[in-house]
């Protein structure tokens, strides 16, 4: 136990300090938020491929109906995106836009989304009513788009209260 000379000694020289709020030392500025740089590159490249290859989208329709989902996605999962139980968060309307500035405008919304665990999203593409031949155009492309990228477990066509065959739901991989 120490002495009284030894306090008064610790006690002079302790005399001068002053007492912090605080124990934590700011850093002096901000780290930036890390941006996912290679991850942006390699989805971009991906899509460029996909629209210079002339993949054939028809194998991916089915009937009038488009659906797709990736090995593995449970059946109860599909129901519950065919039948719009999951929220939409986000939404991307495809209206007006030609097959480039539709697979650019695409590109942009996934590589944007800040996701949960899951997030469906609907993509409106369009019937093709007001497209030469009253053919959907860009709903074969947007399959084709969507079934190649490796972050979208499955996709339908939307409800008909909701777009019917002129949008699809999205289901996403969380990030």
């Amino acid at each position: 136990m120490p002495g009284d000379d030894e306090r008064k000694l610790f006690r002079r020289k302790m005399s001068d300090v002053v007492r912090q709020k605080a124990d934590v030392v700011p850093p002096h500025r901000r780290r930036p938020a890390p941006i996912p740089h290679q991850r942006r590159r390699e989805e971009l490249e991906i899509m460029e491929n996909l629209a210079n290859n002339d993949m054939d989208a028809t194998e991916f329709a089915t009937g009038d109906e488009l659906l797709f989902h990736q090995p593995g996605v449970q059946r109860r999962v599909i129901r519950k995106l065919r039948r719009g139980t999951y929220s939409v968060t986000a939404e991307l309307d495809l209206h007006g836009y030609t097959v480039q500035q539709a697979h650019e405008r695409l590109c942009e919304f996934l590589l944007n989304l800040d996701r949960g665990r899951q997030t469906c999203v609907r993509i409106v593409h369009g019937k093709g009513l007001g497209s030469p031949g009253r053919e959907p155009v860009l709903r074969n492309k947007v399959a084709v788009w969507l079934a190649c990228r490796r972050d979208v477990l499955a996709y339908c066509s939307a409800p008909r209260h909701d777009g019917g065959l002129g949008a699809l739901y999205v289901l996403l991989k969380q990030r």
